[in-house]
C-alpha cells in the first residue's frame, strides 16, 4: 500500500480497536505518530559474554545451547514452572521461567539461542561456580548471533501493549515508510553542511540500530531536524505577521505615570520603555519579550505599554498564570490607573457569572467614555466570551508559563494587537535571541538601588539542628519561610524510569551531565516533610503546595501565606511564578543538587522583597564535583545575567525553559520535542537555528521546499502558517 504517513495506526496488522485505543494512550494515532514514537532506552544485547565471566546480579547477554529438555512442575495452583539447562564452553547453567509454558515446545536441545537476563553466581562449598537465570529473554540464533540486534529498543508501554507488541507493530511501519519514502524534509545541502545521514537511515537506526555509530548518527539527524522545523516555524510566522497591519499607538507621553512613581526609573527600564514605544508606532504589530532579573521591574515597563495603548484610544489586556498573581497585578495597577482616568478591571475564572457578565459587556463596549481600558486577568481572558472593543495591546506576565497559541489566542481577541510578554528568567542575549525566534528582545539587566542581596548559604544534613533552629527564629520575629521540595510524595520516581543495564536515549552519543550515582541522594518529598515539619514546630502553622493540586487549591494556600496565616509553606517549584510575600525572609531549597543555576535565583528571588533581612539556605548531600559548583556560584553571585552565562556554561540552555528533562519547550505551546534536549544538544540548536535562517532568506515561504513545509505545519499542527 502506498504511504504518507496520516493512515490511522489500525491500517497495520495486529491493531484492532483496543490495541489502537492503546497506542493512543501514548499519543500514537497514526503511522508516523508510530514512527517518532521513539524508544526511551536500549538494551545492549550485543556484548556476549561467557558465564565465567558473568557478575552475580548484573544484566547479561549470553550464547548458550540447550542440554536438557525443559521439564514442567506445577508448584501450586495458579503457578508452574518450567526448568531446562545450558551451557557454553566456560560453565553450565540452570534457566527457570515461570507460568511461560508455551517455552517448553520452542525451546530444543542441542539448539543455541541468546539468552538476556540477570544472572545468579554462587559458590558452592567445594568453592565450584554455580549460575542460574530467572525468565531470561530467549532468541533463537538461526546463523550466527552477529544477525541478532545488538542494542535493543525499550518503548514507553501503557496498559494493553508490550515490548514484543510494539516493537512488530513499528517494524511492520517501518516496511512501510522504507517502500514509500518520499524527498527527504532537510534540504540535501544542509545535510551535506551538518554531516547528517538520510531520514530512511536515521528512522531504521533509532528503532532498530545495528551498531552504536548508527544509532549517534541516527540521534543526531532527528534532534537537527526537530530544532530546523521548529526555527523555521518560527520564522515562517514571523514573516506573516510583518505583512499585517496595526494600529499605530503613538501617544507615547507617559509622564503623569511616572510622576506618580515613589521611585526613579533605572536606565535599563527606560531604554526597554523606549524601545516598546517605538514599537507601537509601528503599522508592523509589536512582537517583543522583556527579559529581566527577579525584581527588575518589568511590571511598570508593561504598565508603560498599556498607558500608551490607551491614550491611543485602544484597550490593553494583561494576561497572568495564576488567579493570586492576577490580583497583585491589580492591586499594584489599578489604582495607579484610576488616578489617570483609565478604567481596570480583574477577570479571572472565580469571578461569579454576573460578574463576569458585567465585565464582558464593559469590554465590548463601543463608547470609549463606558468602556474598559484594561483588563487584568488569567486564562479567563481567552475564554469565548471575551469580545473586546479595540484591543490593541496584549501583555502576557511569565511567558514561560503560556504557549504561542494561547499568546496569539488572546491576540485575535484584537485586529492586529501589538504583543509584549515578559519574563523573569535573566537569559544571555545570543540564546534569547536563539529561543525566542519569534519575538525582539528587550533586556532590563540593571536592579532598582536599594534592593537587598538575599545571602545565600550551602549546607548538609549536618546543619538540620542548626536550620530548624533558624526557622523558629525566623518564624518567632513575624516572618515567614518557604521550603522548597523537588518531589511530592516519597519515592517518586519518573513513570519511565531505567532498569538496569538499559541505556538511556538522552545519553546516546555524548558523555552523562554528572555521575548519579554520586550526585543524587534520595529525594525530600513535600509531604513527608510537611507532617515533619508539624511535629517539630506544633505551635507554627504550616502547609504545603505542588503542581498537582487544582488551580483553585493552590491559589487558596498561597493566599493564605500572603496573607501571613502560614508561617512555613512547603513547596515544589511551583512558587517560582508567586506573589510578593514582603515577610518571606528565608528560602530553603531540599536536594538542590537537583536544580539548575537559573532555577535556584528564581527560588531565591521569592525572598527579600519586603524590608526584613533575608536568607537562601540549600541543602545538599550531594559530593559530586558539578554539584559543588553550581551550589558555589549560588553563594557568590547575585547577578541573574551572570548566573544565566554560568548556567549556559555547566548545563547548556535547558533549564532556562524552567524545564531539566529532555523533550521540553514551554514557549512553543502544545509543541513538545521527541528527541531533543535543549539542556545538552547546545551545538545542534545553534547549527539548525542558522540552518533555518540561511533557508528563509533565500526560499522565503518555502515554496521550493514543499516537503520540507509541510513537515513544519505538521509539527505545529496548523492548517497552514500564513
Amino acid at each position: 500500500m502506498s504511504y504518507d504517513g496520516s493512515e490511522n495506526i489500525k491500517t497495520l496488522n495486529g491493531v484492532g480497536p483496543a490495541r489502537a485505543a492503546a497506542f493512543a494512550k501514548l499519543g500514537v494515532k497514526t503511522v508516523d505518530d508510530l514512527l517518532r514514537f521513539y524508544p526511551r532506552a536500549y538494551e545492549d544485547r550485543g556484548n556476549i559474554r561467557q558465564l565465567m565471566e558473568s557478575t552475580d546480579g548484573e544484566k547479561t547477554a549470553l550464547c548458550l545451547t540447550v542440554a536438557t529438555s525443559p521439564k514442567k512442575a506445577l508448584i501450586r495452583r495458579g503457578m508452574s514452572l518450567l526448568k531446562f539447562r545450558a551451557y557454553d564452553d566456560s560453565a553450565t547453567a540452570e534457566i527457570t521461567y515461570f507460568n511461560q509454558d508455551y517455552l517448553a515446545d520452542k525451546i530444543r536441545i542441542g539448539e543455541t539461542y541468546r539468552f538476556y537476563g540477570r544472572i545468579e553466581r554462587k559458590k558452592t562449598a567445594s568453592g565450584k561456580d554455580v549460575f542460574s537465570l530467572s525468565s531470561p529473554v530467549c532468541e533463537p540464533i538461526r546463523e550466527s548471533v552477529y544477525e541478532l540486534p545488538p542494542l535493543v529498543p525499550i518503548y514507553p508501554l501503557t496498559e494493553g501493549l508490550t515490548q514484543s507488541t510494539v516493537s512488530r507493530t513499528v517494524h511492520e511501519a517501518l516496511s512501510l515508510y522504507s517502500t514509500s519514502l518520499s524527498a527527504d524534509i532537510i534540504p540535501r545541502e544542509v545535510l551535506v553542511a551538518n554531516e547528517l545521514c538520510p531520514a530512511s537511515s536515521a528512522m531504521k537506526n533509532i528503532h532498530a540500530p545495528t551498531s552504536m555509530t548508527a544509532l549517534e548518527a541516527a540521534k543526531k539527524r532527528l534532534i537537527f531536524e526537530e530544532f530546523f522545523l521548529f526555527a523555521l516555524g518560527l520564522s515562517l510566522g514571523r514573516t506573516s505577521r510583518e505583512d499585517k497591519g496595526a494600529s499605530i499607538c503613538s501617544e507615547n507621553d507617559i509622564s503623569d505615570l511616572i510622576a506618580l512613581l515613589p521611585y526613579k526609573l533605572t536606565g535599563a527600564q527606560s531604554r526597554a520603555i523606549e524601545e516598546i514605544s517605538r514599537d507601537m508606532a509601528r503599522e508592523v504589530p509589536m512582537h517583543r519579550i522583556l527579559v529581566g532579573d527577579v525584581g527588575c521591574g518589568k511590571t511598570i515597563c508593561a504598565a508603560a505599554a498599556m498607558l500608551i495603548a490607551v491614550k491611543s484610544g485602544k484597550q490593553a489586556a494583561l494576561m497572568v498564570p495564576t488567579e493570586i498573581l492576577a490580583n497583585q497585578h491589580f492591586c499594584d495597577l489599578e489604582p495607579l490607573f484610576s488616578k489617570l482616568g483609565i478604567k481596570v478591571k480583574l477577570l479571572t475564572g472565580s469571578c461569579s457569572a454576573s460578574q463576569k457578565k458585567a465585565i464582558y459587556a464593559s469590554i465590548s463596549e463601543k463608547a470609549p467614555e463606558k468602556r474598559t481600558d484594561i483588563v487584568i486577568g488569567t486564562h479567563a481572558l481567552i475564554s469565548e466570551g471575551v469580545c473586546f472593543s479595540d484591543l490593541g495591546l496584549v501583555v502576557t506576565d511569565e511567558q514561560h508559563r503560556f504557549g504561542v497559541r494561547q499568546r496569539e489566542a488572546l491576540s485575535e481577541k484584537g485586529s492586529h494587537t501589538h504583543t509584549l510578554v515578559m519574563s523573569a528568567t535573566p537569559i544571555p542575549r545570543s540564546l534569547a535571541l536563539t529561543l525566542y525566534g519569534d519575538l525582539d528582545l528587550s533586556l532590563i539587566d540593571e536592579l532598582p538601588p536599594g534592593r537587598q542581596r538575599v545571602d545565600t548559604f550551602a549546607v548538609d544534613e549536618a546543619y538540620r539542628t542548626r536550620l530548624n533552629a533558624f526557622i523558629q527564629k525566623i518564624t518567632d520575629d513575624g516572618g515567614q519561610v518557604y521550603v522548597v521540595c523537588p518531589a511530592i510524595e516519597e519515592k517518586e520516581e519518573e513513570d519511565d524510569a531505567l532498569s538496569e543495564g538499559e541505556i538511556d536515549i538522552r545519553n546516546i552519543g555524548m558523555l552523562t551531565l554528572f555521575d548519579t550515582k554520586k550526585e543524587t541522594p534520595p529525594l525530600k518529598s513535600a509531604v513527608k516533610y510537611t507532617s515533619e515539619l508539624k511535629d517539630i514546630f506544633p505551635d507554627k502553622k504550616i502547609a504545603f503546595v505542588h503542581g498537582k493540586m487544582k488551580a483553585a487549591e493552590k491559589d487558596a494556600v498561597m493566599e493564605a501565606f500572603s496573607s501571613g496565616e502560614i508561617d512555613v509553606l512547603v513547596s515544589t517549584t511551583v512558587i517560582e511564578v508567586g506573589v510578593n510575600v514582603p515577610r518571606a525572609s528565608l528560602m530553603i531549597v531540599e536536594n538542590a543538587e537537583r536544580f539548575g543555576l537559573s532555577q535556584l535565583h528564581q527560588l531565591r528571588g521569592r525572598v527579600g522583597r519586603g524590608t526584613r533581612k533575608s536568607y537562601c539556605v540549600l541543602v545538599s548531600e550531594s559530593k559530586g564535583e558539578s554539584a559543588r559548583k553550581r551550589l558555589e556560584t549560588m553563594k557568590t553571585t547575585y547577578d541573574g545575567f551572570t548566573i544565566a552565562e554560568k548556567d549556559l556554561a555547566i548545563r547548556g540552555p535547558g533549564d532556562f525553559l524552567g524545564t531539566l528533562g529532555a523533550n521540553g519547550i514551554r514557549q512553543s505551546g502544545e509543541l513538545r520535542f521527541r528527541l531533543a534536549d535543549m539542556c545538552n544538544d547546545t551545538e545542534l540548536l545553534k547549527s539548525a537555528f542558522r540552518c533555518a535562517r540561511e533557508l528563509i532568506s533565500s526560499d522565503g515561504d518555502l515554496s521550493e521546499h514543499p516537503e520540507t513545509r509541510k513537515a513544519v505545519e505538521n509539527m505545529f499542527k496548523t492548517e497552514a502558517l500564513s
